[in-house]
């Protein structure tokens, strides 16, 4: 089993900034890929970034140029720093362990999860 633990969510005003951890423990998935997804109110959890054992990454184009995934791999941990932030970001920021090779966009069902943090932007 897996556990991933979240920290570093939080209220912050528009423009600023955050970084999120992720630390995983347990039977992990050394050589496998690492995301972010959020979940804003009434809508569905949606892939933010995502980044492979090799450093392979991807974003969703609301991010780009704004957050900055990174990992690493002696700590079995995940970061997410968030510049520049929207009140649109707001949402509860979740970890993934998905044990595949490239990081894509989609959820499977025998990915794990964290438990999730708050990251809430005002205007």
């Amino acid at each position: 089993q897996v556990q991933l633990v979240e920290s570093g969510g939080g209220l912050v005003q528009a423009g600023g900034s955050l970084r999120l951890s992720c630390a995983a423990s347990g039977r992990t998935s050394n050589n496998g890929v690492m995301r972010w997804f959020r979940q804003a109110p009434g809508k569905e959890r949606d892939f933010v970034a995502g980044i492979s054992w090799s450093g392979s990454i991807l974003y969703t184009n609301s991010v780009k140029g704004r957050f900055t995934i990174s990992r690493d791999n002696a700590k079995n941990t995940v970061y997410l720093q968030m510049n520049s932030l929207k009140p649109e970001d707001t949402a509860v920021y979740y970890c993934n362990e998905h044990p595949g090779a490239v990081p894509t966009m989609i959820q499977y069902d025998y990915d794990y999860w964290g438990q999730g943090t708050q990251v809430t932007v005002s205007s």
